[in-house]
């Protein structure tokens, strides 16, 4: 481990695993209702490493990078072409033909 003074440039990544406890729904049955899991401070989620609760600084980090990493998966995904039928992708220029233009095959 590197030696260091003061507080990191960058927060890491922490590898998280899901709360043994209420399965990863942040509450546990009780007799009448649903308690908050103390085990997992009602998040859901523990360090993978030693299955303890994130101290609450921490463990908003944690997700805000999770949630942050989700969001840009999702806009990846909406910007990829969606292929929904055979016409749509016969009339879409795919730039296969001679100087760019749109090959079919035909």
């Amino acid at each position: 481990m590197k030696k260091q003074h003061g507080p990191a440039f960058s927060a890491d990544q922490l590898d998280l695993a899901q709360c043994s406890i209420c399965r990863g729904k942040a509450v546990v049955k009780g007799v009448f209702h649903e308690l908050a899991c103390v085990q997992c401070n009602a998040s859901g989620w523990v360090s993978a490493d030693t299955g303890d609760a994130l101290p609450l600084e921490v463990l908003v980090t944690q997700l805000s990078i999770r949630l942050q990493a989700a969001e840009h998966q999702v806009e990846l995904l909406k910007r990829e072409p969606q292929m929904s039928d055979p016409a749509s992708q016969y009339e879409r220029n795919n730039r296969r033909g001679a100087g760019g233009t749109n090959f079919t095959g035909d």
